[in-house]
């Protein structure tokens, strides 16, 4: 393994395993799971603990992944790849991003005095290219192409030039899969989670959480995980939904949160999917900006679209099941 790209010489992801688990406690606190993380001199910044809130409808639960420090899911990552970056002696990381994770991670990479260079397409909104770059003071790589291509030019950069590569890969999934643990333990009877998907980390990282509370006792079994991505770019609920192989879809959606065409973690969000007796649904444009609109005027959330989506999903599942459903808000850079 090379520490700077986080990718099996053999091409695969690779995994993070511990020899012996500590047990999952009952708390909202990040840092009360640090035991079940990676281990490392981490600052323990606060992030995580979000606050989870009733909606006005039947049994649904909003978990508010916007009150994190940089608005989004994506910092319980960050926090734990800047750390390991640190630890292996890297002063640069590059990473490829449609906005959020970028974002956080210069964050996090300016605490930890790290150098980040971020990857992201000149389509990328302009708000997030300006927080990105004169906020946290990254490098700033402009992609002609989507994310996917980002992608490929991030780990080229990372491997050629010896850097720590950053992004959806087993450090920040670790961080990711501390979601699961918090929603167990802010709700009872939760029966569904409703997951925005892009690139695939959050659902199987939240996934891995869950065996995780099984395997501790902490649950006797999974809620049920639904995906849900934007119908101009639903790659994975294509393939799930017909039983066929992840093929790449160019992104045509406004909704550059979940704007993946080809999910590195796509396989393992099916298997998080299916083992769970989960199910996926696409959202068109038009539905996410009258739920977002619905969120901002009813709750005061103002939540970006990929947010908006995991809210409409919930009206396309089966209303008499039993049980909560928890639907992540996963974030608010808007």
């Amino acid at each position: 393994m090379s520490y700077s790209s986080q990718i099996c010489k053999c091409g695969g992801i690779l995994e993070v395993k511990y020899k012996n688990l500590a047990q999952i406690p009952n708390s909202k606190d990040f840092w009360d799971y640090e035991e079940l993380l990676p281990k490392s001199n981490y600052k323990r910044l606060m992030l995580g603990g979000t606050r989870m809130i009733d909606s006005y409808e039947k049994n649904l639960m909003l978990k508010l992944e916007l009150y994190n420090p940089t608005r989004s899911f994506k910092d319980r990552g960050s926090v734990i790849e800047v750390a390991k970056a640190k630890e292996y002696g890297y002063k640069t990381l590059a990473v490829a991003s449609t906005g959020n994770m970028a974002y956080s991670l210069s964050y996090y990479s300016k605490i930890y005095k790290i150098k980040a260079r971020v990857f992201i397409s000149r389509s990328a909104k302009s708000d997030k290219i300006y927080n990105i770059l004169k906020t946290h003071d990254a490098v700033l790589h402009k992609v002609n192409g989507d994310f996917s291509k980002a992608q490929g030019e991030a780990a080229l950069y990372a491997s050629k030039n010896k850097v720590f590569l950053s992004g959806d890969y087993c450090y920040r999934k670790e961080g990711q899969k501390t979601l699961a643990y918090e929603i167990i333990a802010q709700c009872d009877d939760v029966s569904r989670i409703i997951v925005p998907v892009g690139n695939g980390t959050l659902i199987s990282g939240m996934y891995k959480g869950l065996c995780e509370l099984k395997a501790a006792g902490n649950i006797s079994k999974f809620p049920k995980l639904i995906a849900v991505q934007a119908e101009k770019c639903s790659p994975l609920a294509k393939a799930f939904n017909n039983g066929d192989e992840i093929v790449y879809e160019k992104p045509h959606t406004e909704a550059d949160a979940i704007a993946v065409g080809m999910p590195t973690y796509g396989a393992q969000a099916i298997e998080a999917i299916r083992n769970t007796n989960g199910s996926v649904f696409t959202i068109t444009e038009r539905e996410m900006v009258k739920m977002q609109q619905k969120m901002y005027e009813e709750y005061g959330i103002l939540g970006e679209l990929a947010s908006s989506a995991a809210f409409a999903a919930y009206y396309k599942l089966n209303p008499s099941e039993g049980g909560k459903t928890v639907a992540v808000i996963s974030g608010g850079n808007v």
